[in-house]
């Protein structure tokens, strides 16, 4: 994933941040507890493509 884009994408339901998590292919959105799905290097910003973190996910260390 392009780290350039990652600096411009934000989660589309808080406009927060997002974090990269390269091993899942997931775009992190911790304040709203949702993995957004990367398909063949395309983000999926879609919500209703977006699974919900657990609490220990969202525990784990950045």
């Amino acid at each position: 994933m392009d780290t350039r884009l990652l600096e411009l994408l934000v989660c589309p339901v808080t406009k927060g941040p997002l974090e990269y998590d390269r091993q899942k292919q997931e775009l992190i959105s911790r304040s709203a507890r949702l993995a957004y799905p990367v398909r063949d290097g395309v983000p999926i910003m879609l919500e209703s493509e977006a699974r919900t973190l657990s609490d220990e996910e969202l525990e784990r260390p950045r």
